[in-house]
């Protein structure tokens, strides 16, 4: 009996042939790459490899791309093989970690591959779950970085999504890693059909079997649909949050209206994927106004206990500040939110619940689409543009697939069935093409950077290390694609020669002019955001001199108008004031700074009675009333223009010479101005895209080791690499595996985080873990005063150093440290309460976590870096962060 038949018999169901192949294949000795649909039950190959190493005595690693489905994974097996055979390794969690299965996050498999660890004895095989992970521009590094480093004696299972190019993936595998089968399935187990929600009903996007015809009702409504008209029924504001009605019944149904209408077509579960976490959560608010409720008495009861049981070691008070009794209302009517910025141990109350049925609605963001074990009957996709971080950009192919893919649950469903909702923009050629296309390439986002370049040249040498990486998959790709970009460049330069045309205007140089528009604009955005910071640190300073009885004019807010200070709110553990006021509707509320975008000043001062109760009604009318000639009199009327604050621009003095610069410009006066600018526009962004595009393929010939190189060219001059040896200085750079690992290499050497305390370093190592998701900051951020301010101050000239000895090399590795998470951390690191920090930090609890984590993982290799003193205080740092929401076990 072979091992395949064995492991064959444990399972109620018959292969499909793809997996029999592949298991076959490793059974044979064979590496093997498996491509296939989401839900097609590929990562059963993976559960194969496991069998074998177990059968055979030997290991099998397990990787997955990020900690939440490492640690569903480890539950997965650990329930198959039992806990004494399953280890998980992430950077929250260390369980029995020399099993002879363990579940790890693919960074945590490359540190080993470094270090050299004893745990890698007698390894025979390595899981890569959702391979095709290579291509994030953040992350991917580390999967190429572990194909290319694995031990020859070591076979690959490499899982990924269906990729239009998996057999020029697979003969790269085949190059690198010997022997690899490449198995290509673009069978779904359970079929999926498209639709279109329009109005309350729901149309299918094809109209023949082989999905190539679209619905020709479809696009007739897309022809004569006019512009939608009011809605005369209750739902909200327009847009799918609201809704968006014809008279023809042509409109974009409300998120109510979406899940009613799915419950009554037995469509649930569903899963909508709304491309903001903001979306989501007030999707659930939406549905819950509504009065759905989508769970039974008795269902209602299991979630309460499932909840209660995941939540019982949060304190009161923190399940208060994360919004526990709305969120518990929610799942016990079935519907929930799922993305990043929810609490972790959240998020996985909501995975548990949708898995047992019992949350029957979920909106989530598109990470939920990576991996995690959530199938459900329907897909709603709401629109098909996202934000990616950069601009606002159409749905992939790939990403499309990706997320419909979540329909049809294998062994419960007979079909699955993808939704998009209707707008007036939307085309269902596009919807069609979106659902046909099966061209979405796997690309390599590899790049050596310092600590691989150490790490190998401390291993191997320097010629064996660039040989070496000359073997990756990105050079490996770079070779094939000059002749496609050379005829990208032409085809491009076409399209700049038109745009040039469009904007020429007949009165001067119209891309002078632009130039100056975009200079006034780029001006303009960095003195506000430099206002904005003076404007905090005044309205605080003026909020200090607040009186009792004092009559103000709150600026913006909930409660913006009259009010009279009962309580000026500056208290010895408060950072900044927070008065108690009464409003002129007779509101009593303790504002903060946020309400205050300018200093206040009183407009002037009324008799506070002492017996004046706040909670008493009539001692509030009364003191109210005496408002009333202030909230009609002309000097709150000049108050509340004041209070939009001065313009910076109009102080500047290059702002007004760019503008009279551009009143003067001959291209000032043209009618067809605003046109031209358009066209300017675009020729900016395609001119620039072109040059890029050059860059690449001037440099295309040995790229990966040219940049390897440079890397080392800068390590040497600044002494972590001499020749082919590594300095001590360069030992310590092996250990940090950070973004920004020179940088925390250089602050150790230089002793910049010597003779701090544990929240003092916990706060300015911070810069280094934390990266704030908009690069548009409000203002500069909050900074304690001291060693803090001096020694991050310290760290960004250091960085400015660095970036220019990267200069030389011609390399741009090094973002410059991020001081936005520096307060919260130090807060928190000093005892300060959850409801405190996050208050101040413009942080959701989920992000808060996430980033802490982050710190506490560079913490950890800074204390395995640093000399005894210091590591003394990265692990006071350490415990001083993990504790409260930041010590919750997500696995149990």
């Amino acid at each position: 009996m072979t091992e395949l038949s064995a492991f064959a018999a444990g399972f109620p169901f018959p292969f499909d042939p793809f997996q029999r192949e592949a298991c076959a294949a490793l059974e044979g000795g064979a590496g093997v790459l498996v491509a296939a649909p989401t839900g097609a039950g590929k990562t059963l190959v993976g559960e194969f490899a496991v069998h074998l190493a177990l059968a055979r005595g030997n290991k099998c690693f397990y990787t997955t791309p990020i900690k939440a489905l490492s640690n569903q994974k480890y539950s997965d097996l650990v329930r198959r093989h039992g806990p004494e055979n399953v280890g998980l390794l992430t950077g929250d969690n260390s369980i029995n970690s020399e099993a002879p299965v363990v579940v790890m996050t693919t960074e945590v498999l490359r540190n080993m591959l470094y270090a050299g660890s004893s745990t890698l004895r007698g390894l025979e095989f390595v899981v890569m779950d959702e391979v095709h992970y290579l291509a994030d521009p953040f992350r991917g590094a580390a999967w190429e970085e572990v194909i290319i480093h694995l031990p020859e004696s070591v076979t690959l299972v490499s899982l990924s999504a269906t990729v239009s190019n998996a057999e020029e993936f697979g003969e790269w595998l085949q190059t690198v890693r010997g022997h690899t089968e490449v198995i290509v399935s673009e069978h779904r187990p359970v079929p999926l059909w498209q639709h279109i929600m329009v109005g309350d009903s729901i149309s299918d996007l094809f109209v023949d079997d082989d999905h190539q015809k679209v619905n020709p009702e479809l696009l007739r409504i897309v022809r004569s649909g006019g512009r939608p008209g009011d809605r005369r029924r209750g739902g909200g504001r327009g847009g799918p949050r609201g809704g968006q009605r014809q008279r023809s019944g042509v409109y974009t149904p409300s998120r109510a209206e979406v899940i009613v209408r799915l419950d009554r077509e037995a469509l649930l579960p569903a899963i909508t994927f709304i491309f903001s976490r903001a979306g989501c959560d007030a999707a659930v608010e939406q549905c819950l106004r509504a009065g759905l409720r989508l769970n039974n008495t008795e269902e209602r009861r299991q979630v309460r206990a499932i909840v209660d049981a995941a939540t019982s070691s949060i304190p009161e008070a923190d399940l208060v500040v994360l919004g526990y009794e709305g969120w518990r209302d929610g799942l016990e009517r079935g519907i929930a939110a799922h993305h990043a910025g929810m609490l972790p141990a959240f998020r996985e109350v909501v995975e548990t619940l949708f898995v047992k049925g019992l949350v029957k609605a979920v909106f989530a963001t598109e990470t939920l689409a990576l991996g995690i074990n959530m199938p459900a009957r329907s897909v709603v996709l709401e629109k098909l543009v996202k934000w990616n971080g950069e601009t606002h950009a159409d749905v992939t192919p790939g990403e499309y697939t990706q997320l419909t893919g979540r329909a049809g649950r294998r062994g419960i469903d007979v079909e699955g069935h993808a939704v998009v909702l209707w707008n007036p923009h939307l085309d269902p050629i596009v919807v069609a093409g979106l659902a046909s296309t099966r061209t979405y390439p796997l690309r390599s986002s590899f790049r050596p950077s310092y600590n691989m370049a150490i790490n190998l040249v401390g291993q191997m040498g320097r010629e064996r290390a660039r040989a070496l990486l000359e073997t990756s998959f990105a050079q490996f790709q770079a070779d094939r694609s000059v002749v496609s970009l050379a005829a990208q460049v032409r085809k491009q330069d076409e399209g700049l020669a038109g745009y040039t045309e469009a904007m020429t205007c007949h009165l001067g140089d119209f891309a002078e002019y632009h130039g100056l528009r975009e200079a006034l604009t780029a001006r303009e955005k960095e003195m506000s955001r430099q206002r904005s910071g003076d404007r905090r640190a005044e309205a605080a300073a003026s909020l200090e001199k607040l009186k009792r009885g004092d009559v103000i004019v709150v600026p913006r807010g909930r409660f913006a108008g009259v009010a009279v200070v009962i309580d000026p709110g500056v208290a010895p553990n408060e950072e900044d004031p927070r008065p108690a006021v009464v409003t002129a509707d007779r509101q009593y509320r303790r504002l903060a700074l946020a309400d205050f975008p300018v200093p206040v000043e009183p407009l002037d001062r009324v008799k506070v009675p002492k017996s004046f109760n706040p909670r008493s009604p009539q001692s509030r009318r009364d003191l109210a009333s005496t408002l009333r000639p202030y909230a009609d009199g002309p000097t709150y009327r000049s108050y509340a223009r004041r209070s939009r604050g001065p313009s910076a621009a109009n102080e500047d003095s290059e702002i007004a010479r760019l503008r009279a610069a551009i009143r003067a410009h001959p291209c000032h006066a043209c009618p067809d101005r605003e046109d031209h600018a358009r066209w300017a526009a675009r020729h900016k962004r395609l001119a620039a895209d072109t040059d890029k595009l050059r860059a690449r393929v001037a440099g295309r010939t040995a790229t990966v080791a040219r940049t390897f190189d440079r890397v080392c060219g800068v390590l040497t001059d600044l002494d972590y690499l001499a020749d082919d040896r590594v300095t001590p200085a360069g030992e310590r750079l092996k250990r940090l595996y950070t973004e920004l690992d020179l940088l925390a290499a250089e602050c150790l050497r230089q002793g910049l985080w010597n003779g701090l305390n544990h929240a003092e370093l916990a706060a300015v190592v911070s810069a280094l873990a934390y990266e704030s998701r908009s690069s548009e900051d409000a203002g500069p951020p909050r900074l304690p005063d001291g060693p803090v301010r001096e020694t991050l101050a310290e760290m960004v000239r250091l960085w400015g150093d660095l970036e220019q000895v990267e200069r030389r090399h011609r390399l741009d590795f090094l973002r410059e440290p991020d001081l936005g998470f520096v307060w919260a951390t130090y807060r928190w690191a000093n005892g300060r309460g959850l409801e405190s920090v996050l208050r101040d930090a413009d942080l959701t609890a989920g992000d808060f976590v996430r980033w802490c984590k982050q710190l506490i993982d560079l913490l950890g290799q800074i204390a395995k870096a640093a000399d005894p003193e210091l590591r003394a205080t990265a692990d006071a740092a350490i415990d001083s962060v993990r504790r409260g929401v930041v010590a919750y076990s997500s696995v149990t």
